[in-house]
């Protein structure tokens, strides 16, 4: 039996890192992986973020081609859609990283499993191939990061081809006339501009009474509008109670969230996108007594579960369900197990909607800070006045800054713009090292940038926006 200091089961963005920490510091490491494609990188880069990020980019493309080229003084002569090299180039994409993951476990000197890694026993893990043989492994210190799985809506039976997940909505093999996509989510609303642009009528109905649940209301209803001018129709607080697959295509029965009167809608294909749940089937959970709460979280404290020697980390915890929050919580929880200080500030990990214009915060929302009673004061700043944005007629969205109104820390940061995933990175620094919004006020930025718009935003807390 090969021993380990560390054995982690799961090679997704939480995995891997850990996987890369671990051999850095010194620590004999095993990674398993269970993944039919034999693919390294978890959901994230086989079916998640790297995927949807070249649909994305793509389409943006294919759009801005078809409809803004021409005021920009470029003839194209008439552009079409050619979508399986769409989909084969967004498929060279995540052949290339994943075998880029492979190359940095062999770096690393971090030896490969694939099969389904179950824990036995203390320190002792089973690894399952999918020809049946199995490997036993041990260790001194086991790390869960399974990730999660798309949660599943009462009434609608995924089959992947006409009623999909996140995952067969990467792979359609023409663009449905009508896409109803059942959530108003981070997913739902990327995939659902996918096949928008690319021709698709978009459907999106969520449970809720606002788009993006969890997020700074202003932005919510700020970005609904934009998206719903770019073509999106939204049926918000209803339900979908079921899907039936006709002839002719599906039919979604859709009543009000509080009950009602139902009625159907007549789609070509279902985007399920209601959220996620952990994924922790087969790993011995039970026999080993890990502890889970009611939503099937794992119980940890400091990635420490309820049994010694057994860690998790990632989408299998609580917290923002993230593959950058699981990165970072695999670098601190080998940390901590190689006895280093770890720890991953929960309230600074930004969160991205990658559509066009993008959605980005950090820190509390309006509404967050109201429940608490924190007394704030906002900083606002429209792209509209921002140089950049007017030359590159891409004026959509804000920045707004939230800062305590006693001491002017930052507490929250909500952009809705071109770029603004990587604007938020700056939000979130000055954050994190404990700064003000005077802080980003008086740092001198580039022009003409969009990033001019965050000090903008930064100095109308104390009401001296230069450029509106």
């Amino acid at each position: 039996m090969s021993t380990y200091d560390l054995i982690i089961i799961g090679a997704g963005p939480g995995g891997y890192n850990a996987a890369i920490r671990a051999g850095q510091l010194g620590l004999k490491a095993a990674i398993v992986e269970k993944r039919d494609t034999k693919k390294l990188g978890g959901t994230c880069l086989n079916v998640g973020c790297i995927p949807s990020k070249s649909l994305l980019h793509a389409s943006e493309l294919y759009e801005a081609a078809a409809t803004r080229f021409a005021g920009l003084g470029i003839k194209t002569g008439g552009v079409s859609l050619d979508l399986p090299q769409m989909l084969k180039q967004k498929d060279e994409a995540v052949d290339g990283l994943t075998r880029g993951v492979e190359f940095l476990m062999k770096k690393n000197k971090v030896e490969t499993f694939l099969g389904a890694g179950e824990i036995v026993e203390r320190g002792k893990v089973r690894v399952t191939g999918a020809d049946g043989k199995t490997t036993d492994l041990s260790a001194r210190h086991i790390v869960i990061a399974t990730g999660s799985e798309p949660a599943p809506l009462k009434g609608v039976e995924i089959d992947e081809k006409t009623i999909v997940s996140s995952t067969g909505a990467l792979t359609f093999s023409s663009v449905p006339k009508h896409l109803v996509v059942i959530g108003a989510g981070v997913i739902g609303l990327e995939l659902g501009s996918v096949w928008r642009r690319l021709g698709s009528k978009v459907t999106v109905i969520e449970f809720l009474d606002r788009v993006l649940p969890g997020m700074d209301g202003e932005v919510s209803k700020t970005f609904q509008r934009i998206l719903a001018k770019q073509g999106m129709t939204f049926r918000l607080s209803s339900k979908v109670t079921g899907v039936e697959k006709m002839k002719s295509g599906l039919m979604v029965k859709v009543e009000p969230a509080a009950g009602g009167v139902p009625e159907i809608i007549d789609a070509d294909a279902v985007l399920v996108a209601i959220g996620r749940r952990p994924y922790t089937a087969g790993l011995g959970l039970e026999r080993l007594g890990v502890k889970r709460d009611k939503r099937g979280f794992i119980e940890t404290d400091q990635f420490r579960t309820s049994v010694e020697s057994v860690f998790a980390i990632g989408d299998v915890i609580a917290g923002p369900m993230l593959a950058h929050r699981a990165e970072d919580d695999g670098v601190a929880c080998v940390e901590l197990i190689a006895g280093k200080a770890g720890h991953v500030n929960y309230d600074r990990v930004p969160n991205v909607v990658y559509t066009w214009p993008e959605v980005a915060s950090v820190g509390k929302s309006e509404e967050e800070l109201k429940a608490v009673g924190v007394v704030y004061k906002i900083g606002k700043f429209q792209f509209a006045a921002n140089s950049r944005a007017k030359t590159n007629h891409e004026t959509d969205g804000f920045v707004k800054i939230l800062a305590d109104a006693k001491t002017d820390l930052l507490l929250g940061c909500h952009i809705v713009g071109i770029g603004a995933g990587e604007m938020i990175a700056e939000a979130v620094s000055v954050m994190e090292f404990g700064g003000a919004s005077e802080d980003i006020a008086r740092t001198c930025h580039a022009h003409p940038t969009r990033s001019e718009a965050v000090r903008q935003a930064a100095m109308a807390v104390e009401g001296w926006a230069m450029q509106a």
